[in-house]
């Protein structure tokens, strides 16, 4: 199972502890904030992120603008912004997009690819909801599911 964030803004809910509890990889599609962010994930369970146009790259220089893994023989394509995708999806293999930027959470399949966006974790904004996924891998068969948070 993967726990599925972005857009934290340098804000980790407390929520995420127990929503992210028996993962076995998270990721992180960038706008992190700050790298407490991913130290404090990378306690819950292994985490690969991705930076996004809000994070500053001088203090993360060791975080890429996209990241290919693979989970469960499917391979995932990790980016901030769909938008800036600059691979060919379908000859790279790729079975599931995982993206941020718009903090809108949202899952749709571009022909067999699916593209998941978990929304935004961090700040709330205008009136968009806070929410993070989970996506299950059994039998061959990709599950994304959208976790909502209420705002405290």
């Amino acid at each position: 199972m993967i726990g599925v964030i972005s857009d934290t803004h340098g804000l980790l809910r407390e929520e995420v502890f127990d929503l992210f509890d028996g993962v076995d990889l998270i990721l992180h599609a960038g706008d992190i904030g700050n790298m407490e962010i991913i130290t404090s994930l990378n306690n819950i369970a292994k985490t690969v992120s991705v930076i996004g146009n809000t994070d500053n790259y001088y203090f993360m220089d060791n975080i890429s603008k996209t990241e290919h893994i693979r989970f469960e023989n499917k391979y995932i394509y990790l980016i901030h912004n769909v938008q800036e995708i600059d691979i060919n999806l379908s000859s790279a293999g790729v079975n599931l997009v995982v993206f941020g930027h718009t903090h809108q959470p949202d899952f749709f399949y571009d022909k067999d690819i699916l593209f998941f966006n978990p929304g935004s974790a961090g700040p709330k904004r205008r009136d968009l909801p806070i929410s993070v996924g989970i996506i299950e891998i059994a039998e061959g068969k990709i599950t994304p599911k959208i976790k909502y948070i209420k705002e405290t």
